[in-house]
Order: C-alpha cells, then sequence, then structure tokens
C-alpha cells in the first residue's frame, strides 16, 4: 500500500472528530475506571466485584460502586490484518478503514499520561508495538500496514489473538479488538471461537469490538458470471450472479450471520460498534460515542446498566 490513509482525513474531518472529543476524562471519554466515585443499589448486569459489602450489610438491598474514569488511560488496539481485511468494493479496503479507526481511537484517548500499543494480527503472526502516546501511536498505524505481508495465506485464529491480548498486558484499561470477525474457515454459526477468549478480555477490561464490514459482503451484484476467491484459503468457485435466487440466499446468510456475530460480541460483555467502507464511518462513531454517553449519565437509575443500549 503505497498511499497514506490518513491522508483522507482532511481538515473538514478532523474538525468533525474534535466535536467528538469531550473535555475532561473525568466526565465521559473513552476509557474505563478503578476508583470509586458512588454507591448505588446493584443492578442485573452490574459486575459483582464491585459490591460494597460494608453498605450491604447496613442496608436491606445489595449495592455496588460504580467508577470514576482513571486521569491515565492504558489503551490497547489488536488490528485484525488477515487477508479477509484486504477486501474492499466501495473507497477503500476493510484494513485501511480499521486504520482510520485506529487514527480517530488515538485522537479520543490523547492526553497527557495516556498510553497506545497497537498489536496486529497477519499471516505473519502477531506482532506487539511499542505503547506510546494515543496519538502518536495511532499515526504509526500506515507504517504497520506498509509493513504487514499481504499475500494470500491464513493468520493465526483470532480467538489465539485475542488470548494472547488478555495476557501480555493486564493492567486495567481501555481494549479494543478491529476485525471482520470472519471465520478463516467459513463457519459462521454461534459460539464462535473468539468468543470465550473475548469475554475473558471483558471481565478486566473496558472492550469495544469494532467489526469492519464491506457491501459486497452483504449483497452479491447482478453481473452474471463471476470467480469468487476466499483470501484466507485460497479457494475459487464459479458464481452466476444474474440468479435472483441466489441473491437472495445470499443476502439472507449475509443477515443472519451479521445477526450472529453481534449476538456472539455483546455475549462477551463487550460493546459492539460496526463501521462500513460504504457508510460514513465517523457518524457511526459519533452515534456510539453519543450511546456512551447517554449510558454513562444513566448508570445507577433503575433497569439501566452499561449494556441496555
Amino acid at each position: 500500500m503505497t498511499d497514506n490513509p490518513f491522508r483522507t482525513l482532511d481538515l473538514a474531518v478532523r474538525r468533525r472528530l474534535d466535536s467528538l472529543v469531550p473535555g475532561d476524562h473525568d466526565s465521559s471519554r473513552l476509557g474505563a475506571g478503578s476508583e470509586p466515585e458512588e454507591v448505588v443499589r446493584y443492578q442485573p448486569g452490574d459486575d459483582v466485584r464491585r459490591i460494597d459489602w460494608n453498605i450491604t450489610a447496613r442496608s436491606v438491598d445489595m449495592h455496588v460502586w460504580r467508577p470514576r474514569a482513571d486521569n491515565q488511560l492504558d489503551t490497547w488496539v489488536l488490528l485484525d490484518l488477515s487477508p479477509s481485511m484486504a477486501f474492499g468494493t466501495v473507497t477503500g479496503e476493510k484494513r485501511d478503514l480499521a486504520a482510520q479507526v485506529v487514527w480517530a481511537i488515538g485522537e479520543l484517548t490523547d492526553a497527557p499520561g495516556n498510553r497506545m500499543g497497537i498489536a496486529t494480527l497477519s499471516p505473519d503472526g502477531i506482532s506487539w508495538g511499542r505503547p506510546d502516546r494515543s496519538r502518536f501511536a495511532a499515526h504509526r498505524c500506515a507504517r504497520l500496514l506498509d509493513a504487514v505481508d499481504h499475500r494470500e495465506g491464513t493468520a493465526p485464529p483470532l480467538a489465539d489473538a485475542v488470548d494472547a491480548f488478555a495476557r501480555r498486558y493486564r493492567r486495567t484499561g481501555l481494549r479494543i479488538v478491529i476485525s471482520d470477525f470472519i471465520d478463516p474457515d467459513g463457519r459462521h454459526e454461534e459460539p464462535f471461537d473468539w468468543q470465550l477468549p473475548l469475554r475473558h478480555l471483558a471481565a478486566r477490561h473496558d472492550v469495544i469490538a469494532v467489526e469492519v464490514t464491506d457491501p459486497r459482503e452483504r449483497e452479491l451484484p447482478d453481473v452474471g458470471s463471476v470467480v469468487l476467491a476466499d483470501p484466507e484459503s485460497g479457494r475459487q468457485r464459479h458464481v452466476w450472479t444474474s440468479d435472483r435466487g441466489l441473491r437472495e440466499k445470499y443476502a439472507a446468510a449475509a443477515m443472519e450471520r451479521e445477526q450472529a456475530i453481534h449476538r456472539g460480541l455483546i455475549g462477551t460483555g463487550a460493546e459492539h460498534l460496526r463501521v462500513d467502507t460504504g457508510r460514513d464511518w465517523l457518524r457511526d462513531l459519533a452515534a456510539f460515542l453519543r450511546g456512551r454517553r447517554r449510558t454513562a449519565h444513566t448508570v445507577g437509575h433503575p433497569g439501566r446498566n452499561r449494556h441496555n443500549r
């Protein structure tokens, strides 16, 4: 790849992103906390590790404490650069969009004392970048894309990468997994192999799963005979796309797969953000952040928790 994906993030886009960045990290900025801020009645879905046993013992109801965000945030991003991410039919490939999301994360988490590290998953294996100030680490992402071998081949399973991701840096912080969550064996049925390690990761950290998609993964165009190739395995298949029944079956299977991935991600305790090469990803990011802020502002109200979004 020769073009820097961040060149597309011109001044207008930067201004849009700046409008998403909250002021102090103590309010609603991306991140997790560890210091108690308030004690409220326990609601289904609250972390049982945060039960305040002293107050619970003095009252009838169980109480938990809500965390205040730390001033220093430790962020790690797992960036999937397996061959399936080298697919795109609109303005760029999924891996380019993933790199831009990393750039935005770096901007959103940049503050004095905050650090971010980037791990990449590719046919070369799992590589670990040096943690640095969030903005600087994110801007190195373009060089990471150039350094990755984008040949056809099979990368290590995402489940193995997430498991190593959870074991490498155990200090509580923000963990972001960016992938298309496509199984290299073509299996798209629950339970997914990555669910258990992702659940373990979310038990300790604030986890955001960013799913990267492309419109052609949801529907086939009517262009006659085409040869479809699996970038992970190299398998090829001739398909007659003018068959309406085939296109409808493909769309139905794609929708079922998307719904299964969404259920699988939410079931791990991670938050799910979907970005698409055919959509305004900054608008989707803004909607996601607004949802996080609404959740943060209503924490402690009856019937609400971080997953009721």
